[in-house]
């Protein structure tokens, strides 16, 4: 029986729900600033000053990982160096991951007998051990245990693998890069012209004027058009080179250099992450229904048609909600690397607040930076999730 508007306005406002609800939220409102001012109170009678002007002082420490830093260089340039590095290992993480992931998720549910097993048995190794001991394994028993550079692996490239980690060849800028960036600048907005003229079309007529193939050429051609037309070489290749010096000391000089901390890091990150992600790929394949497979199959099409124009498509609106979370859960995992020393945000941190005793401002900037990166990572996927869905219907 519906209540009348009479009845209603009798209800006494200690009863009234949303009376109820904004009284809570005030209350809750009032105890976590009552929260805030103690805490400040509590800080500055143990005479302390809340400060970020310790930023400006000299680090006095060096940093051998990352952009250059010298121990002349500020606290605010070290925790830059920090956030670099933990940015650099979260973005190539999360793209390696993706593969692995997406790779040993198929593997998991094919028909051949072998390939399946070894996806299940690498899943539940993974999945049940400690990522922390994972890292430990990967960084002394594997990394550590390689050649030294004297004796360095020597890869296609030329690239050096050794116990110091892997130096590759590694493009530069040249002189001749800045008359062929405008090549570069005209071709993005050439393809982004394509693309907002694709769309529109779709939305009138139901499909695209453009196909997405003149995008990419767009992208490909004018870039390659430009390096013909400047002359010199926009790009020079840094080939890495190993030069022996008196007393039998050993150096690369040259390329890129991944340290043996970088490497042990990212490989264990990639390895555990791509372990759930597998499983997130797997369902989210078993959840598209059998029959559009067997009718594709009944169609002619080959089992790698399936996957890549019927299966996946649908199945990307269930594996990319969860799919954000292992993002997260590997961005905030690279925490662990202050346990092989490698020079993360949270390793640099340390270090900056053992030095200066500004303990609450440091961590403020730790949690800060984690949640910048990981509300930057949740609005790229969420996107990305939308953009989905939009297709879809």
């Amino acid at each position: 029986m519906k209540r009348t508007g009479s009845q209603t306005s009798k209800v006494p406002f200690w009863r009234d729900i949303r009376v109820l609800r904004a009284v809570g939220q005030f209350v809750f409102l009032m105890g976590v600033v009552a929260l805030i001012l103690w805490a400040i109170s509590n800080y500055r009678q143990r005479g302390m000053i809340f400060s970020y002007s310790f930023l400006d002082d000299t680090a006095s420490f060096d940093l051998a990982e990352g952009i250059e830093f010298e121990p002349t260089d500020t606290y605010a340039r070290a925790f830059l160096v920090g956030v670099l590095n933990t940015v650099r290992v979260a973005v190539i993480g999360i793209v390696l991951a993706t593969l692995l992931g997406l790779f040993t998720g198929i593997a998991r549910l094919s028909g051949n007998w072998l390939l399946s097993k070894i996806a299940i048995v690498y899943i539940e190794i993974i999945r049940n051990t400690p990522l922390l001991v994972q890292l430990f394994f990967l960084y002394f028993a594997v990394i550590l245990k390689l050649p030294r550079l004297s004796s360095a692996v020597v890869l296609p490239g030329p690239a050096y693998l050794s116990n110091r980690g892997i130096v590759a060849p590694w493009p530069r800028l040249a002189e001749a890069f800045r008359l062929w960036w405008p090549f570069l600048l005209l071709a993005l907005a050439a393809a982004i012209v394509l693309i907002i003229v694709r769309r529109r079309t779709r939305a009138r007529i139901g499909r695209p004027s453009i196909r997405g193939v003149w995008v990419l050429a767009c992208l490909i051609v004018i870039p390659l058009a430009g390096w013909l037309i400047v002359p010199g070489r926009p790009l020079r290749l840094d080939i890495p080179e190993l030069i022996r010096k008196s007393g039998g000391v050993i150096k690369v000089e040259g390329g890129v250099s991944l340290s043996s901390e970088f490497m042990a890091l990212l490989l264990g990150l990639v390895i555990y992450t791509g372990a759930y992600i597998a499983e997130v790929v797997r369902s989210g394949l078993q959840s598209v229904v059998k029959g559009q497979t067997e009718a594709a199959r009944a169609q002619g099409f080959t089992n790698g048609q399936i996957m890549r124009l019927i299966v996946l498509p649908q199945a990307l609106r269930v594996i990319i909600p969860p799919l954000i979370s292992q993002y997260l859960n590997l961005t905030k995992n690279s925490s662990l690397a202050i346990a092989i020393g490698f020079l993360d945000l949270y390793a640099v941190s340390q270090t900056m607040l053992n030095q200066s005793g500004r303990v609450v401002e440091v961590f403020f900037m730790i949690m800060g930076s984690y949640l910048a990166i990981s509300l930057t990572i949740s609005l790229i996927m969420n996107i990305v999730n939308k953009r989905m869905q939009i297709v879809e219907r």
